[in-house]
C-alpha cells in the first residue's frame, strides 16, 4: 500500500466517523430532548434537597458526648454563613434575593443562639455578668 492510498482510506474513514457522529447526535436529540440542558434552578434545588437529607441523618446520629464540641464548630460555621447572608441581602437588587438573604440571616441566627442555649454557654455568660 502506498502513502496516497493510505491517505485516501484514512479520509474515507474520517468522513464515515463524522457522518456516524452526526447521526448519533440526531438520535440523541430525538430520543431525549430533556437531556440537552438541565436548568440551573433544578440542579441547585436537587443539591439543596440532598444536603438536607444528608444533614438530617448526620445530625440525628451524633452521640450526646460529641454534641457540645460539634455544636461549637457549627456555631462558628453559622457565623460565616450569617455574614454571607447579610451580604446577599444587603447587596441584592431583586426583592426575592433580599427575601432569601433575610431568611438566611434568620436561620443562621436561630442556629447560633440555639447552639448556645443547648450547650448552656449563653446562660453561663449571663451568670458571669450578674
Amino acid at each position: 500500500m502506498n502513502p496516497t492510498e493510505l491517505a485516501n482510506q484514512a479520509q474515507i474513514v474520517a468522513n464515515q466517523a463524522v457522518m456516524l457522529a452526526e447521526q448519533a447526535r440526531r438520535y440523541a436529540e430525538a430520543i431525549s430532548p430533556a437531556a440537552q440542558a438541565v436548568e440551573p434552578f433544578m440542579l441547585m434545588l436537587t443539591i439543596f434537597l440532598m444536603a438536607c437529607f444528608v444533614g438530617y441523618y448526620v445530625v440525628w446520629n451524633v452521640t450526646p458526648a460529641l454534641h457540645s464540641p460539634l455544636m461549637g464548630v457549627t456555631n462558628a460555621i453559622s457565623s460565616v454563613i450569617i455574614v454571607g447572608a447579610m451580604l446577599a441581602a444587603g447587596l441584592a437588587e431583586s426583592g426575592a434575593a433580599k427575601f432569601f438573604g433575610f431568611v438566611g440571616v434568620t436561620l443562621a441566627a436561630v442556629n447560633i443562639f440555639g447552639g448556645f442555649l443547648v450547650t448552656r454557654r449563653m446562660l453561663a455568660m449571663f451568670k458571669k455578668k450578674g
